[in-house]
């Protein structure tokens, strides 16, 4: 099948090459039309017209993650597993870069940590630019040495997971790799060796220099003036801290000034808030008070009208007999009521005078008349 490891192949690190890509990278990288289309029937020798044409590196980009070229080619490297040399033909070619990149992202998958560090590491003097497809879909610019660092240093490139390698420090001290020496180590040495020839001159100046400090400065004028100088700054520090502190002073009176204020204006702020709070319960009590007085009056009206409409429905419900008593019986008792009146008028208990009033009380009681004014 198209998908299947070559039968020749080794495996790296106790697993088939292709596992080296995660599942879920690896089924989309099967499903995509340039591995279907390009990939089909490479060999080492025809894929390297194909890494010539990269234009970008990258990992997966878009909504649906799809993989790059550069993520294809790589995976068909690991399925046909080319040999050694022509991988390291890969990172010496200084014609195209991404060429380059492709073989050393490959070492780095599959080679040990000695070639890993021997054949990458030169790299970090490769400074051109190269495009990077980021996850979102655009474009971002990198250079090959910072591609190569991420290689070496990082745990993740292009969403793939890095094997895991030793540190350089531990092959140093177990003899397998050798201290590394930068590119710009003999340029170091030729500044150093220019330094050196410089300094006997130099030295001999500087002892010159220095006996005649040493006897211009034990004339005794010249320590006086410098005692001398130097009481007056130690007066002027002094002084100057003397000063400090009472700024320090004033400044502390002023803060504390300023946070009693503070503390006076919060208190009477807070004062002015109960007290309004009063003002509203008090008023809100008035008004409950008196919404209760009015529904209390206006439900005493509401039973008077209420009674005063019973008294009239039953009035208009009585038979024209019934009313005519009714008014009979009402037109006999006032004359009554009027006699009385009268009666009471007549036997001059009301009189104004209390004396004659008493009077007419006891000539009532005898059943005599009363007593004229």
């Amino acid at each position: 099948m198209a998908n299947r490891t070559d039968p020749a192949a080794k495996s790296i690190r106790g697993t088939n090459p292709q596992n080296l890509v995660e599942k879920i990278l690896r089924s989309k990288i099967y499903q995509n039309t340039y591995w279907k289309e390009q990939c089909f029937g490479l060999t080492a020798e025809t894929l390297v017209d194909k890494a010539m044409e990269l234009e970008y590196l990258g990992g997966t980009y878009g909504g649906n993650r799809k993989p790059t070229p550069f993520m294809c080619l790589v995976m068909k490297m690991l399925q046909i597993q080319p040999e050694k040399e022509i991988v390291i033909e890969f990172i010496k070619n200084e014609d195209y870069k991404y060429v380059r990149v492709l073989g050393a992202f490959y070492l780095r998958l599959t080679g040990s940590d000695i070639d890993v560090y021997r054949y990458l590491e030169p790299l970090y003097n490769d400074y051109r630019k190269l495009r990077r497809k980021l996850p979102d879909g655009q474009f971002s610019l990198t250079h090959v040495d910072e591609v190569i660092d991420e290689l070496l240093t990082k745990d993740y490139s292009c969403d793939v997971a890095l094997p895991r390698i030793k540190k350089r420090w531990t092959l140093e001290s177990n003899g397998a790799l050798e201290p590394r020496r930068s590119a710009l180590e003999e340029d170091f040495e030729e500044e150093e060796e220019k330094e050196e020839n410089e300094q006997p001159a130099d030295d001999g100046l500087e002892d010159g220099a220095y006996e005649k400090d040493y006897y211009r400065g034990r004339s005794p004028t010249r320590e006086r003036d410098r005692d001398r100088r130097r009481d007056s700054h130690r007066h002027r520090d002094r002084d100057y801290d003397r000063d400090y502190d009472r700024d320090r002073g004033r400044g502390r009176d002023r803060d504390r000034d300023r946070d009693r204020d503070r503390y006076r204006m919060r208190e009477e702020r807070e004062y002015g808030r109960e007290r309004e709070g009063r003002e509203r319960e008090r008023r809100d009590r008035d008004r409950d008070r008196e919404r209760g007085r009015r529904r209390s009056h206006s439900r005493s009206r509401s039973r008077s009208r209420d009674r005063r409409d019973r008294k009239r429905h039953a009035r208009s419900s009585m038979s024209p007999s019934s009313r005519r008593h009714e008014d009979g019986g009402a037109s006999r008792e006032e004359p009554k009521k009027k006699k009385e009146k009268k009666e009471k008028k007549d036997d001059g208990t009301d009189h104004p005078d209390p004396e004659i009033a008493e009077a007419n009380k006891l000539r009532a009681a005898l059943g005599l008349k009363p007593l004229r004014p």
